[in-house]
């Protein structure tokens, strides 16, 4: 099943997936973020490579649009970013994931036990410089899968996508011609 992807993969149809897939993902967080459940920093940071790899799909899928044959090489190169951005955002999100679950710690900075204050002062000190949003508590799952698991998952199918139609030896048709 895969080697048939891989084959009949088009560069603008793995560029027009992991842009629809990519932005319809972002707005979900932002629609999360409205609903109440507010990011943490880690989930922010995992927002960089969907800010990032959107325009990039964009470009991707334009440049294969330009050309008959899907195996132009800038769209190709264009799908290789992509797949590169979205397995680092996969791994990133794995690690926060893994962070949540409790398997390592995360940064010190948003996990954690806060430190008991000794004095009112230093307690007023803490309620100001404490982050409220911590990195290690889950806000929501859907089917077991915190937003984290989620972006590692989603991430790792937009790479994937990206990876096959970028690769020597996926198809040479373009879809529209």
């Amino acid at each position: 099943m895969m080697s048939d992807l891989h084959r009949t993969l088009t560069p603008f149809h793995a560029a027009l997936f992991v842009f629809v897939a990519a932005t319809a993902t972002i707005l979900g967080a932002w629609a999360f973020q409205l609903a109440g459940y507010a990011p943490c920093e880690l989930c922010l940071k995992q927002r960089i490579p969907y800010y990032i790899g959107i325009p990039v799909a964009l470009l991707t899928l334009f440049v294969a649009s330009r050309h008959r044959l899907g195996s132009h090489r800038g769209a190709r190169l264009g799908l290789a970013v992509l797949a590169l951005i979205f397995i680092a955002s996969a791994l990133f999100g794995a690690y926060h994931a893994g962070v949540e679950w409790g398997f390592w710690p995360g940064p010190a900075d948003c996990t954690g036990t806060l430190e008991k204050a000794g004095s009112m002062n230093d307690f007023m000190k803490q309620l100001q410089t404490t982050k409220v949003v911590r990195c290690d508590a889950v806000a929501i799952r859907i089917l077991g899968l915190s937003l984290a698991g989620w972006n590692a998952v989603i991430s790792a199918v937009m790479a994937i996508v990206a990876g096959l139609a970028a690769a020597p030896g996926a198809t040479r048709q373009h879809a529209r011609g």
